[in-house]
């Protein structure tokens, strides 16, 4: 009897509350740490130049991904495989992600940020539908319904008042759009290793691309930049993507390991808001709900497909 009781104490009851705890704790980090690096970004270039910022987040966190990986006896990639994923990283990170920083660092408000990058799938299916994959309606209504967002937000105050910020969230998106589009065709090294390659190819062209511009320290940064910086190597670049890649492993359906494509705008808008004291207009709320739709449209239509 006792034997008995010990196996049901042991049941796969208790297993699966265990998992499923496992995977909401994975779920809130990716929505609230992905969420909340675009404040965390505004914060860092407040006292960093954003290239040299970018640079030294990108080279930590590839030198921390490298030793964790090494740990775990993951084989190096191979020339080709390594090759790919360096030009990947080069559009993501630098055309991506740099030039959304750059954007901050010009003005503008980082809940608004992270609602124009989140027009990224959008860019994919265009893409995607110039190579030959054929759009839905649901995806072709998604795409219209997102330019229209980020047409209503190129005449907001916050970001029309910023050109040249508004041009770069723009640019962003399209470039990341691009390296997410070539990844799917392009060899590379899988899982971490590919992360770590494509963050250690971005941070000395980010390096250079900084000095080209000029960029330097006229001051010594403060302390809050400083953390905002070891939040974005730590929390944004290492403990997010593992939560990413639990999710993956756990295999859950990718309605849900994707969600944070529309979820990590209304958390950044929130945060910005909240702790930054961005105030949007009626027309940035409205552009950000037509964004947010037109993801869920366009996101939800790809997972029916395949």
């Amino acid at each position: 009897m006792r034997r008995s009781n010990r196996l049901t104490l042991g049941s796969p009851s208790t297993a699966l509350r265990s998992v499923d705890a496992q995977l909401v704790a994975a779920l809130a980090t990716l929505y609230l740490v992905w969420g909340s690096t675009y404040l965390g970004i505004k914060i860092a270039v407040a006292s960093f130049p954003p290239d040299l910022m970018l640079a030294m987040r990108c080279g930590a966190a590839a030198l921390l991904l490298f030793a964790i990986l090494k740990v775990r006896r993951t084989p190096w990639p191979t020339l080709r495989q390594a090759g790919g994923s360096a030009v990947v990283g080069l559009l993501l990170l630098v055309g991506g992600l740099g030039n959304v920083t750059t954007a901050e660092a010009l003005g503008a408000p980082s809940g608004l940020a992270a609602v124009m990058v989140a027009t990224m799938p959008l860019w994919s299916s265009l893409f995607l539908a110039l190579a030959g994959e054929r759009a839905g309606r649901q995806e072709l209504l998604g795409m219209a319904l997102g330019l229209g967002g980020v047409a209503l937000l190129s005449r907001s105050s916050a970001l029309g008042a910023h050109p040249a910020a508004f041009a770069l969230l723009v640019v962003g998106p399209l470039l990341w759009a691009i390296g997410s589009v070539l990844s799917r065709r392009l060899p590379h090294a899988a899982g971490g290793m590919g992360s770590a390659v494509q963050l250690a190819a971005a941070s000395p062209v980010l390096l250079a691309l900084g000095a080209v511009r000029g960029e330097r320290l006229t001051h010594a940064p403060s302390a809050l930049g400083v953390g905002a910086l070891a939040y974005l190597v730590v929390f944004g670049s290492l403990v997010a993507f593992s939560a990413y890649v639990f999710l993956l492993d756990r295999r859950v359906r990718p309605s849900i390991a994707t969600s944070y494509a529309y979820a990590n705008p209304v958390v950044a808008v929130l945060l910005g808001t909240l702790l930054a004291g961005e105030h949007l207009a009626l027309a940035d709320l409205a552009g950000t709900g037509m964004i947010v739709a037109s993801v869920i449209l366009v996101v939800s239509r790809r997972r029916k497909r395949s």
